[in-house]
């Protein structure tokens, strides 16, 4: 996550990490972001879980999230999907794929 991070720091946009589930759920309240990008192995708990709580939440549910995920079959993308994720990008990722992505999923005067 931290290279995705960096990345986007580089492309001009404000970033914020968390590697706990309740902790993003709780960030997101706070800063409203404007994308979140979730990495579906978190070690503590599924980024599918936190995807769900997120969306259940009606102060950040319209936040679109993009998924990052080692998984690449055709079924994990709808798992990802089901959950919520509004976007899917499965490793190893390509910065302008990337980039594309991100750029798709941010509103138009955000992004």
């Amino acid at each position: 996550m931290r290279l995705f991070c960096d990345l986007l720091d580089a492309f001009g946009f404000e970033t914020f990490q968390c590697r706990d589930g309740a902790k993003a759920v709780e960030i997101a309240r706070q800063e409203l972001p404007d994308l979140i990008i979730m990495d579906i192995q978190l070690p503590e708990v599924s980024g599918l879980d936190i995807t769900r709580w997120l969306k259940d939440d009606d102060k950040v549910a319209h936040i679109p999230v993009l998924a990052v995920t080692a998984f690449a079959m055709r079924a994990d993308e709808q798992r990802v999907r089901e959950a919520g994720c509004e976007g899917y990008l499965s490793k190893p990722i390509q910065i302008a794929t990337f980039i594309k992505a991100v750029e798709a999923l941010m509103p138009k005067e955000a992004a």
